[in-house]
């Protein structure tokens, strides 16, 4: 013969208390842990709404943001070196050549490292001293944008 215990159910047994055996208020809560609603909980540690976050706004959502200070900052400007633009001459003249028989360069400052040794019209934002000599000294011309 098996005798039935009878088993009074947790939330009776602890009335009157606030939490009703769950520990934590927060943690019997619907949404506790993971914050409200929408981007609610979606910070630095939100493991789990981190597909959620990767999916609608990409992998910029995390990390670092922040100003950058003056001394950090990129160079934004083009250069090109005259060894660089003798060693790829072909297929550069394939590219930047125009119909003056120019290679327009007019997003780049030409640099002076290397050694050029055609004679060349080149048509750049800005030159270098030791690049425009370079050029000039081969007997090639150098065209500077306003």
């Amino acid at each position: 013969m098996v005798l039935k215990i009878k088993k009074r159910k947790k939330s009776k047994r602890m009335h009157g208390t606030t939490t009703y055996g769950h520990g934590a208020r927060k943690k019997w809560k619907k949404s506790g842990h993971h914050g409200g609603c929408g981007m609610a909980g979606s910070g630095k540690r939100a493991d789990q709404k981190k597909t959620l976050i990767i999916k609608l706004y990409g992998n910029e959502y995390f990390g670092k943001k922040g100003i950058t200070s003056k001394s950090t900052k990129k160079k934004k400007e083009k250069v090109i070196n005259l060894g660089d633009i003798e060693e790829n001459f072909d297929s550069l003249s394939k590219k930047f050549m125009n119909k003056n028989e120019e290679l327009d360069l007019s997003e780049y400052k030409v640099l002076g490292k290397g050694d050029i040794n055609k004679k060349i019209k080149i048509k750049a934002k800005s030159f270098s001293k030791s690049a425009k000599e370079k050029i000039e000294k081969v007997g090639g011309e150098t065209i500077l944008l306003k």
